[in-house]
């Protein structure tokens, strides 16, 4: 029966009046691109503040003509643009997140000349994608044209298409039905650092009812998108030795320990061939309900294409599909290697071994008690662990020792789908779209800005925009024309959800 409610909740109940989204957002598109355009031209890495305060700038403008304050929060880098309006002080408020910065280009890499001049493309018969003058823009403009250039999706557009819809609204006569705040994260690409280092002095500035953050993709079907969550990440390293320094593998082979050999045997204690983690208690504290099944089961998901694209012949069995996969901590090892890291091979015994893990967080797992049951699970295999390198006598004494080295560096957040927030949110895209947006419960990756989603405690949705095949951070970045399109289109049928 809660199943049935559930699915019941996602689907209007009533019909409401609609406005013609498309006929007004076909008018302003195109000067919406130029826009775009002329945003995405203004390089926005932070190494150069002037000219990150000059995209601050062409954003103030853009919020001043629609009557917002606009306030530069110092921070201990680049500032903070605070954008804010209040339309009825009797309504909701709701406080909106994006980054203003880009990451870092290698122009050679890239198949224009310029990353920071945008180039707008069509794809041929070919798949290979030639560039437009922008006069195209004259004609009928094509949905799967692309904008290509750095920030051109990440994350500039999700910018444009807010700007426009308040700009659609205002025009309109209307007025959106919350109050709303917009934080400008200058580094957002460099670890937030300049917001976070803000927390506890404008704590009361960004607080809101509710936090909604606009970054990422939507999911590979291009259909609106909401996800309720993102998981945390810890870090670990683990070293084991062999003598002291590397031995000559013809002379002591055989009779020196081998370290990389050490570590893979504790590496494999760790994990089955399923891929399940074997340490204590690992996954303490993770249940999934049958309603939280379905939101994972309605996300457009198959195996067999999803395996093809990762040429993988099948996939670790944690989870039951992908998104249920994602609902579990992992232990995943990134890099591994020996006392030897110059160029060529050489045939030594190497002195130590070593295996730089991540550990990505769910809401129900503390980082540090994660990381602490991983330093458990090394003891009880018979190892002396150390947090430093062990002593000449320490190295007599005991037969097996691990250096091992933790950091948590953000704990994951979710806000439950079944929420009034994320009820609202997807009954009005469903009343806009004519069909249920993407519900991901929780996506994989990492947000830095969790620190301050767990410090303002407030009902959190990240609504994706882009295309997911934007090249997000790497070279021949773009973004999708529909994509600009239909993010107008949720930000309008946002504005007129009554929260």
């Amino acid at each position: 029966m809660k199943t049935l409610l559930y699915i019941l909740c996602l689907v209007p109940l009533f019909a409401l009046s609609q406005s013609n989204y498309d006929a007004v957002i076909d008018e302003r598109l195109r000067a919406t691109l130029l826009q775009h355009k002329d945003f995405v031209s203004i390089p926005n890495l932070p190494e150069s503040p002037e000219l990150m305060l000059e995209n601050i700038a062409w954003v103030e403008k853009k919020y001043e003509a629609l009557g917002f304050t606009t306030t530069r929060l110092k921070s201990e880098t680049l500032p903070i643009l605070l954008t804010e309006k209040v339309y009825d002080p009797a309504l909701k408020t709701i406080l909106f997140y994006v980054h203003i910065d880009g990451q870092p280009v290698n122009p050679a890499v890239w198949d224009q000349e310029d990353p920071f001049i945008p180039v707008l493309k069509k794809q041929n018969p070919s798949g290979t994608w030639t560039a437009m003058g922008w006069e195209a823009l004259n004609q009928k403009i094509n949905d799967e044209w692309r904008i290509y250039g750095r920030a051109a999706a990440d994350d500039k557009a999700p910018i444009l298409m807010f700007i426009t819809a308040l700009e659609i609204l205002q025009e309109q006569g209307k007025t959106p039905n919350f109050n709303i705040k917009v934080i400008f994260d200058p580094q957002e690409e460099y670890g937030s650092t300049a917001l976070l280092g803000t927390l506890d002095t404008y704590k009361n500035r960004y607080a809101a009812d509710y936090f909604i953050v606009m970054d990422g993709p939507a999911h590979s079907s291009n259909r609106p998108t909401l996800t309720f969550g993102c998981r945390g990440i810890a870090t670990c390293e683990i070293t084991t030795y062999g003598a002291t320094l590397p031995q000559h593998s013809g002379h002591y082979g055989n009779y020196v320990p081998n370290p990389a050999f050490r570590l893979s045997h504790l590496l494999s204690s760790m994990k089955d061939d399923d891929g399940k983690v074997l340490i204590e208690g690992y996954y303490d504290g993770v249940t999934i309900s049958p309603e939280q099944a379905l939101v994972m089961q309605s996300v457009p998901f198959t195996a067999a294409s999803f395996n093809k694209k990762l040429g993988l012949h099948s996939a670790e069995s944690v989870g039951k599909n992908y998104q249920e996969a994602l609902q579990y901590p992992t232990l995943n090892v990134r890099q591994l290697n020996t006392s030897w890291s110059g160029k060529g091979l050489k045939t030594v015994v190497p002195s130590t071994a070593t295996a730089h893990l991540d550990v990505r967080l769910v809401p129900e797992i503390n980082g540090d008690n994660q990381l602490d049951k991983i330093v458990k699970h090394i003891s009880n295999e018979g190892y002396f662990v150390l947090d430093r390198l062990p002593t000449a006598q320490e190295r007599l004494t005991h037969k097996r020792i691990a250096t091992v080295k933790t950091k948590t560096l953000v704990n994951a957040f979710r806000t439950s789908p079944q929420g009034d927030f994320g009820v609202k949110m997807r009954q009005r895209l469903t009343q806009v779209f004519n069909e249920e947006p993407v519900t991901i419960r929780m996506m994989g990756g990492t947000v830095p800005i969790v620190p301050l989603i767990n410090t303002l405690n407030l009902p959190t949705v990240i609504l994706p925009l882009v295309n997911m095949d934007n090249n997000q951070h790497n070279p021949n970045e773009n973004i999708r024309i529909c994509n600009m399109r239909q993010g107008i289109k949720v930000c309008l049928g946002l504005f007129e959800t009554n929260f």
